[in-house]
């Protein structure tokens, strides 16, 4: 058990958030339902809803409130549900504070600072940044002990062989020169100290990125970490609510297949190369034909190319047209099982 505020944890492994529509109830509540962390992305999860195109923030709002209710239906009572949201969302303050009206155990932020999200979750759900360095954690903390006198439930550090939106310099990734998760996670454990003196209590860590096998949170735990966030190897299971085009995509993924690429929020992320990336990379433009307002930093007269209409082609499996997020391990997830079997390897390691 990993105590994550006042709710325990019976596995210790988060369902990592996968946005637009991989990870919503379904995947969700079945993680939790086998004692894990279940994660509902806030990235569009109205794609698919009537009224998203003319309505998108109402729709979203609405289907992340079903979504997490859904998750909570599936899990039966067992793990935890919590939803990931971008602090690069346009909207996210009414993010936050959708998914802390629907009840979530949990909330999980990162591409960007969260600096201010105790102050708009309230006291209901627990809390966690990712952070990708101990200085980014550094003032993360500092601002929430100052602000509202609170400090992180749990903290998720991604490395840089996670999938999707990452918080290093695109130069470093491209030279591997970035640290390590097995670098960076003393630095957060030590930076952690003074606040767990503080408040009194254990601030557990986890890292995303590099727990692909039961046997990868056990070398993790052994150095300090409380368990792993996994995400792609979660995408080749039946409840995940992708598509089986997006789940093929995955399965088919070589280590060779997988590019760092320039993400309209303006990050670097991991994804698989696909003609999309091979038309961006030539030079090419593919101006938006409608926008969804969904990231801070996007100017659609400007953009590459729409991140939220290649999201929804790849989650539907239009590899022509889709972006597929995916971790720098995906040449390792060859088959598709069940989200029991794949945290039941979990379950096995650590007994």
């Amino acid at each position: 058990m990993v105590q994550i505020g006042t709710r325990q944890l019976e596995l210790p492994v988060i369902q990592g958030g996968m946005g637009v529509g991989i990870s919503l109830g379904g995947l969700a509540g079945a993680a939790a339902a086998c004692g894990a962390m279940g994660c509902v992305s806030a990235a569009h999860p109205g794609y698919q809803r009537e009224g998203f195109r003319e309505h998108p923030l109402e729709t979203n709002l609405a289907a992340l409130g079903e979504e997490v209710a859904r998750a909570r239906a599936l899990a039966g009572g067992r793990g935890l549900v919590a939803v990931n949201i971008m602090v690069a969302m346009r909207h996210y303050n009414q993010y936050v504070k959708a998914a802390a009206l629907a009840g979530a155990d949990a909330i999980i932020s990162g591409a960007g600072l969260p600096l201010d999200l105790p102050g708009l979750a309230g006291e209901g759900p627990a809390l966690a940044p990712i952070v990708s360095s101990g200085r980014a954690l550094k003032l993360i903390a500092r601002t929430w002990d100052k602000k509202y006198a609170s400090a992180p439930d749990f903290v998720v550090i991604e490395g840089s062989g996670a999938g999707g939106h990452l918080g290093f310099k695109e130069e470093d990734l491209l030279k591997g020169s970035t640290q390590s998760l097995e670098e960076i996670l003393p630095d957060v454990l030590d930076e952690l100290k003074p606040w767990e003196e503080k408040y009194g209590r254990k601030i557990p860590v986890f890292v995303a990125g590099g727990g692909l096998t039961g046997a990868d949170l056990v070398r993790f735990r052994a150095l300090g970490a409380a368990g792993v966030q996994v995400a792609t190897r979660f995408i080749a299971t039946w409840e995940c609510d992708a598509s089986q085009g997006f789940k093929d995509v995955i399965l088919q993924a070589k280590e060779e297949d997988v590019r760092i690429v320039h993400s309209p929020v303006g990050m670097p992320g991991r994804a698989v190369y696909t003609p999309l990336i091979r038309r961006v990379e030539g030079g090419e433009r593919i101006p938006p034909q409608w926008c969804a307002g969904c990231i801070k930093t996007c100017d659609p007269t400007k953009t590459r190319y729409c991140i939220t209409h290649a999201l929804i082609e790849a989650a539907r499996g239009n590899r022509e047209e889709g972006l597929f997020f995916c971790g720098a391990g995906v040449g390792r997830v060859t088959e598709m099982t069940s989200v029991a079997q794949v945290l039941e390897e979990y379950r096995r390691a650590l007994a």
